[in-house]
């Protein structure tokens, strides 16, 4: 005991030892953990505070493949009644129980398929067995599975979409439970007093399911990395999304609720930048573009410090067109950002590239043109 505690005060104790020149940089803000490390080689230095936003990022999930199992029906009853005073009773077999149903429910509280993520087997109770003197064989209990508003149900063999939630409350069976079997006392008659069988219970229905959400906006940002879409969401709305000076900041949708006139407000979405090349893999690619196939308006923001404004939109456009041709036929208007360092003869110059499409100046930053931008997103909406 003493010879072990001796070992323990000559590796932690000792001043000359490796280990104590990391105990206190470690309380030391402006020394990295490398440099911590390659002071001491071989030891292992856990981090002891968890990354700054790294749980914020992972709990948006949009998009998760699920196993489903409904529940067996239960089969129907062959027994006869028999008791002191019925010599001949006759059947009296009753019905099994229904196989319990998987359900989908909407649930506007909700905005991430997180809960989900994680549930790979879902699996529905089965039904019991019916009984003697008529009895009906309990129904296997349903499992209902919570969704945001906006999610669409697809089979994930065929990729048929079976339904979409897209309100408060909202239930539609996934996958439906088979039917119980008849007892032997639906099946006599005049002529055939005594059924001797019964029906079994229906199998149940098992298969891969995919659930994809798709978010419910009026307005869906669309736009270059640092193009400015976090800032105005920020801006206009109480929405917090991350802003910093790289490419790709956002790395999930956020949404925001914009204030408007006489207590009115619309919704408004804010993706992951998209760049040239997007459909093929480019980038972030093009998995967050299904979040803005419901939005109304697609505002396209486009900085003033960009070399070729028009070029950047017609590579947007062409990006939308290949995931889905659809979303052209959106109303369009187009947001100049950062627009507080154009002079006239600038804004004149930028307003005759886009003198085809409805387009205003804004700068997030300043708050110069904001109020104009709600006003023609408002008209929009209300045309």
């Amino acid at each position: 005991m003493f010879e072990m505690f001796e070992m323990f005060e000559e590796q932690f104790l000792n001043p000359s030892n490796n280990i104590s020149k990391i105990v206190n940089p470690l309380f030391e803000p402006k020394k990295s953990l490398s440099s911590i490390v390659s002071d001491s080689p071989g030891l292992y230095v856990p981090l002891r505070q968890p990354i700054k936003g790294a749980m914020a990022e992972t709990n948006f999930v949009d998009y998760v493949k699920i196993m489903c199992r409904s529940g067996h029906g239960g089969a129907g009853s062959k027994h006869f009644r028999r008791e002191k005073f019925a010599a001949k009773g006759g059947p009296d077999g009753g019905d099994g129980g229904r196989g319990g149903h998987i359900i989908l429910r909407g649930n506007s509280q909700m905005w991430t398929l997180l809960h989900l993520k994680y549930r790979k087997h879902i699996f529905a109770e089965w039904g019991e067995s019916g009984g003697a003197s008529r009895s009906h064989g309990k129904d296997g209990e349903d499992i209902i599975l919570d969704v945001p508003l906006g999610t669409v149900a697809k089979d994930a063999e065929t990729g048929v979409v079976l339904f979409e939630i897209t309100e408060h409350d909202q239930t539609n069976i996934l996958v439906k439970g088979g039917r119980g079997g008849l007892g032997n006392v639906n099946f006599k008659s005049a002529t055939h007093q005594t059924p001797r069988y019964a029906q079994p219970g229906e199998d149940e229905e098992e298969g891969w399911k995919i659930l994809e959400l798709k978010i419910l906006a009026d307005v869906g940002l669309v736009g270059f990395p640092n193009a400015g879409k976090s800032t105005l969401l920020s801006v206009v709305s109480a929405a917090k999304p991350e802003i910093a000076d790289y490419p790709f900041t956002t790395l999930v949708p956020n949404l925001g609720i914009v204030g408007y006139r006489d207590n009115q407000s619309f919704v408004m979405a804010d993706i992951p930048g998209i760049i040239e090349g997007a459909h093929e893999g480019r980038g972030l690619g093009l998995r967050f573009l299904r979040h803005i196939e419901r939005n109304s308006i697609l505002l396209f923001m486009i900085p003033a410090d960009s070399k070729n404004h028009r070029k950047e939109l017609d590579i947007l456009l062409n990006e939308l067109d290949m995931f889905n041709p659809e979303l052209l036929d959106k109303q369009r208007f187009v947001a100049i950002t950062k627009s507080d360092m154009l002079d006239k003869e600038l804004i004149q110059e930028i307003s005759h590239e886009f003198k085809d499409i409805p387009h205003t100046f804004i700068s997030s930053v300043s708050g110069y043109g904001i109020v104009t931008l709600k006003d023609e997103i408002w008209k929009l909406l209300n045309s």
